[in-house]
């Protein structure tokens, strides 16, 4: 092996690492929405772990995070504006990233 195949591997793991923990902070994120959410609709435990669950799953729909805002914002319509619900995800984005950050 050379030096160049050595870092171009390097630089490959780097990316697979980096794109395997973007995915789970949004899932995190995804996560901890659903459950702030499930709070303001009045869902508890069961109903609220499941609710929780369809958000995250709504992030499979397309690529972004847009169809995730649609859902959220749609169940919380009358509850929660979308200004709210977006800074809501800006702020759970952060505490997902720091929470990941610590189990790593």
């Amino acid at each position: 092996m050379t030096t160049f195949d050595d870092r171009e591997r390097a630089f490959e793991n780097m990316f697979a690492h980096d794109q395997e923990m973007q995915f789970r902070i949004q899932a995190r994120r995804n996560r901890l929405l659903g459950e702030w959410a499930a709070g303001l609709l009045g869902k508890t435990g069961d109903d609220a772990r499941t609710y929780a669950l369809t958000v995250v799953t709504s992030d499979f729909e397309e690529p972004g995070e847009d169809d995730v805002f649609r859902k959220v914002a749609g169940d919380l319509a009358g509850k929660a504006d979308e200004a709210t619900v977006r800074a809501k995800m800006a702020e759970l984005r952060a505490e997902a990233r720091r929470q990941v950050a610590e189990e790593s």
